[in-house]
């Protein structure tokens, strides 16, 4: 097969992947020009299959190796050597296209490998640092693809505040799943502090101590959301709709958890199907509003073509 026709198919696979999926995201995606809504497929496809093989539950799986593989794998298809998995091909064009620091893959791979073996945080930044891991690094790497201006590194650090939010929501609306797998992302301190006891993760419905363990973490989320909402006119007016419908939808996600009343424990929380296009159709004037900042109007030199 002709190295044209195998990178078509790689992308093929890679948006099966992204509509088969990626729910939340798949409707940001679609808001893109064709070339980077492709990137985006790409880059969510190895995210996808990355968090497959760590939880990949079947008997005799070793999945720390598998890890090792796929990195090798990654760092195979990244030199243009033949990998295993189809979609690495498009990733890797994804990666000499855009730009992206492939450390960021990697980092991705690190927080991944932190769930195999699920450690207890002490502090707060503990976890920030879990977060910059398994979101934020994603979000780095997604501003590559829609192009961005760094603004003396202040939108690298917007995007890793916005991972954070979103991984933040992730955490309140997954706290049953994640405690009856042997996952609690509070830090002890936190814990200790609301006088939270891991059974109370467990129970029929959200006790008291801790609803006001969720309402702090809700407010930090939501902290970090409106900070994440100056990262809009830094990146290119192209990507702008699909960071606002992402943002969109994951802050209506935690609005839905406030309005239960931090009841995660009964039933998982999510946001209507309806109201996500909602969201991705207010998103889209911002692709043609003047940015805040005059020198943010000038791409930067790896943009892809709006």
């Amino acid at each position: 097969m002709k190295t044209d026709a195998r990178l078509a198919e790689s992308y093929r696979v890679c948006g099966e992947i992204a509509r088969r999926e990626a729910r939340n995201f798949y409707h940001a995606f679609r808001l893109l020009p064709a070339d980077r809504r492709r990137a985006m497929c790409a880059l969510y496809a190895f995210m996808r299959h990355t968090d497959d093989l760590a939880d990949d539950d079947r008997p005799g799986v070793d999945k720390p190796l598998a890890l090792i593989e796929w990195r090798r794998d990654l760092d195979q298809a990244l030199d243009g050597r033949p990998s295993s998995w189809p979609g690495l091909l498009a990733l890797a064009d994804t990666v000499r296209t855009a730009a992206i620091p492939p450390a960021l893959l990697h980092e991705v791979i690190d927080g991944v490998e932190m769930d195999l073996s699920p450690r207890r945080f002490d502090e707060f930044e503990e976890l920030a640092d879990y977060c910059r891991h398994v979101a934020s690094a994603v979000g780095l790497c997604c501003i590559h693809i829609w192009g961005y201006e760094s603004d003396g590194g202040r939108a690298e650090a917007l995007a890793d505040r916005c991972g954070l939010a979103l991984q933040l929501t992730n955490i309140l609306r997954d706290v049953r799943e994640d405690a009856e797998n042997g996952r609690v992302y509070f830090p002890r301190r936190d814990l200790e502090r609301f006088g939270v006891e891991d059974s109370d993760l467990l129970a029929a419905k959200t006790g008291p101590a801790l609803r006001r363990l969720l309402e702090e973490y809700a407010v930090r989320a939501y902290a970090c959301y409106d900070e994440a909402a100056g990262l809009v006119p830094l990146v290119a007016p192209v990507g702008r709709p699909v960071l606002l419908t992402i943002i969109g939808i994951y802050r209506a996600l935690l609005d839905e958890i406030v309005r239960r009343d931090y009841d995660v424990l009964s039933g998982r929380a999510s946001v209507p199907t309806w109201r996500k296009v909602v969201v991705a159709l207010r998103s889209l004037p911002s692709r043609y509003r003047r940015p805040l900042r005059e020198d943010a109007a000038s791409p930067r030199k790896s943009d892809l073509v709006s």
